[in-house]
């Protein structure tokens, strides 16, 4: 983890200098934003211009530097292209189903490249399931597995909740996009790592039997 490819300072570039430019130019901010009643009026731009602007330094530093530090695995076992491809996918992911639960507010707005680099974690967890992370706060190792679950599930709690000014759905659907992906551009996972499979895959069936059970 953290090395520094080429794409990847090409993204977190891209992330830095649109979020900067947003932060100076509320104009600019304001018409690329995620928006429900934008992207109702057609404005599908939205969808995808609103995971390169942030809210602030704090909140585009946090997603950078997770970025930084799970893109490396993910570049190294399906090449430079299918790392585009799954943070692309992700960050659409996110902003759909972001669009999906809040479709009735209309006044509904989000940024951030959260989906899309929770994309990325939820891929290098399953293309390196050996892997473990220190958390500031746990003074061991945690299993990037574990973490994976664990934040998903937040996730939904955070959703039913509506915990703080946070895109839980977002974050949930960039997993979603990142962990369809992974497995549709590296299929051999389903011979050598089935059990990581199923167990990403709890948290994902846990949203959709609890929407289709109206708790969410």
């Amino acid at each position: 983890m953290g090395n520094l490819d080429l794409i990847t300072i090409i993204i977190i570039a891209a992330n830095v200098i649109i979020s900067y430019k947003g932060f100076s130019d509320y104009a600019f901010f304001d018409t690329y934003k995620f928006h429900v009643g934008g992207i109702q009026r057609g404005e599908k731009l939205r969808m995808v211009s609103s995971g390169f602007l942030h809210v602030d330094t704090q909140h585009l530093l946090f997603n950078m530097i997770t970025l930084y530090f799970f893109a490396a695995p993910v570049i190294d076992y399906v090449a430079p292209l299918g790392f585009i491809i799954i943070y692309m996918v992700s960050l659409v992911s996110g902003s759909l189903l972001s669009f999906y639960f809040h479709k009735d507010e209309y006044h509904y707005t989000a940024v951030g490249a959260s989906g899309a680099v929770t994309g990325i974690l939820y891929a290098a967890i399953l293309l390196q399931p050996g892997m473990s992370l220190y958390l500031f706060f746990v003074p061991i190792p945690i299993p990037a597995y574990l973490f994976g679950i664990g934040y998903l599930l937040y996730s939904i709690y955070g959703m039913k909740n509506k915990i703080g000014n946070i895109g839980h759905d977002a974050h949930f659907g960039g997993a979603i996009g990142g962990f369809v992906t992974t497995l549709i551009l590296a299929p051999w996972l389903f011979e050598s790592n089935l059990l990581m499979i199923g167990l990403l895959l709890i948290p994902i069936v846990l949203l959709f039997i609890l929407k289709k059970a109206g708790k969410l």
